[in-house]
């Protein structure tokens, strides 16, 4: 698995060589679901390809985005889970083809006090994604329906490494917990004010928009 090598290049060597041959690589289709509310969990994921979103959802199927993961990052939430024995409060899907590396719950906690490279990396991810959610609980809380938008859209680019994000309007409406009109309005004021480009399930962010 060259991609593990490439991806989490902190990992020392005999953790790699323990990854490849405990852990299971699984390829999953675009709109796979991973990880279900209620679900309890036996092992952490890591993405080596493609992404996942993960979001909170109630029983009257209403969705609350909190964060997506990308290569070279893993899940938290299973981590806690898995580690404590708890259900999941959340749900992950796979937003696109994806490859990911499940590792199950035994060789967690046995890499947490035999390699302090998975340790730190533990670490890592929980403050990384806790810094994740209070940006988004920052971004519901304290500001408008436009500069969320604008936030979302910063933040997926450069998550992705690109000026351009796929994305279709009514995807962008479920993650903001809004409507798709609304969406569709406030992404044409900021294609007049020169701050993107629409095109079909396509939207491209200017350079001026990207410094900011």
């Amino acid at each position: 698995m060259s991609a593990l090598r490439e991806l989490f290049p902190s990992f020392d060597k005999k953790l790699l060589d323990e990854m490849e041959h405990h852990a299971e690589l699984r390829d999953v289709k675009a709109g796979e679901v991973l990880m279900r509310k209620g679900q309890y969990i036996k092992h952490t994921m890591l993405v080596l390809k493609g992404g996942v979103k993960i979001y909170r959802n109630d029983d009257e199927g209403g969705e609350f985005f909190m964060y997506h993961l990308h290569p070279g990052q893993a899940c938290a939430v299973s981590m806690v889970c898995a580690a404590h024995a708890e259900v999941s409060e959340v749900t992950a899907i796979a937003i696109e083809d994806s490859t990911l590396l499940y590792v199950p719950l035994k060789m967690m906690q046995h890499w947490m006090a035999a390699h302090k490279s998975w340790y730190e990396f533990v670490v890592n991810t929980y403050r990384d994604r806790f810094e994740e959610l209070l940006s988004v609980i920052d971004q519901v809380a304290f500001r408008s329906m436009d500069e969320r938008l604008e936030f979302y859209l910063k933040r997926q680019a450069k998550n992705a490494g690109l000026e351009v994000v796929q994305l279709s309007h009514q995807q962008i409406a479920v993650d903001l917990n809004s409507t798709r009109e609304v969406i569709s309005r406030l992404l044409k004021k900021m294609e007049q004010r020169g701050m993107i480009r629409l095109n079909r399930n396509l939207i491209e962010l200017s350079k001026k928009m990207l410094e900011v």
